[in-house]
């Protein structure tokens, strides 16, 4: 039976191997071709808001596991954010940092934090919020999707309380979306989604299916198959 948003169903464990294989796959596919998946399971609101965007705009593709980090707007000294530094500690290979807060106008982010993530296998971060570094990020080659830039720092404005926990993001179709640890997201060209850890697999057989058949369709209308005909031949996509 599979399982629906109106139906919970116990999150798979995945071995770090499977975890490394299931990212391979899921770079492969498109956000398109998994957000149809996904409505038609019933998740008809994964997609993550339109500001999200690459920076820089290059590193246009991300994929990994929720690594989530809260935090709120506290004001405090000057000095560091021991939590956020500890938070960042427990990050692994094959995930993404996922970023929520109430912080709006600073960056939760820069170029060191990314540099530490980096060397303990994380493969990028998706901000509810802001970055800056975004030069050098980009010359480090580590994928960060954002709401917006800014120079100005988190310290002694933006502190990090929890992290492993469920998180809000903007949502694209509704208010915000639910990312918990283990979930999945996948961006591109087209924005951000999430997949719920209970679906993963299900979700990305469908999508490497549907990749399968635009590619047969794109090579058939590149021989002169005519819109109309291939329509009649494969249906919708």
């Amino acid at each position: 039976m599979t399982a629906t948003p109106d139906m919970p169903a116990l999150s798979p464990s995945f071995s770090p191997e499977q975890k490394a294989d299931i990212r391979r796959r899921y770079l492969a596919v498109d956000t398109s071709n998994v957000a149809d998946v996904l409505d038609t399971l019933g998740f008809m609101d994964q997609s993550l808001a339109a500001d999200f965007a690459p920076y820089p705009a290059q590193n246009d593709r991300i994929a990994g596991w929720a690594y989530t980090i809260r935090g709120q707007k506290t004001p405090y000294p000057l000095g560091g954010d021991a939590d956020k530094m500890t938070a960042c500690h427990g990050v692994g290979p094959d995930e993404i940092t996922v970023w929520s807060g109430d912080g709006e106008g600073v960056c939760y982010f820069g170029e060191l934090i990314a540099l530490g993530m980096k060397e303990r296998g994380c493969v990028g971060a998706v901000i509810d919020g802001g970055i800056r570094d975004i030069r050098w990020i980009g010359q480090h080659g580590f994928p960060v999707f954002a709401r917006y830039r800014t120079p100005t720092q988190s310290i002694g404005r933006w502190k990090v309380n929890a992290w492993q926990v469920p998180v809000v993001m903007r949502g694209a179709t509704s208010r915000t979306v639910e990312v918990c640890p283990g979930d999945f997201l996948l961006g591109d060209e087209d924005g951000v989604i999430v997949i719920p850890a209970r679906v993963v697999e299900t979700v990305l057989v469908e999508a490497e299916r549907l990749t399968r058949t635009e590619v047969a369709i794109r090579a058939e209308l590149a021989n002169g198959l005519s819109l109309a005909d291939a329509l009649a031949k494969y249906g919708h996509v």
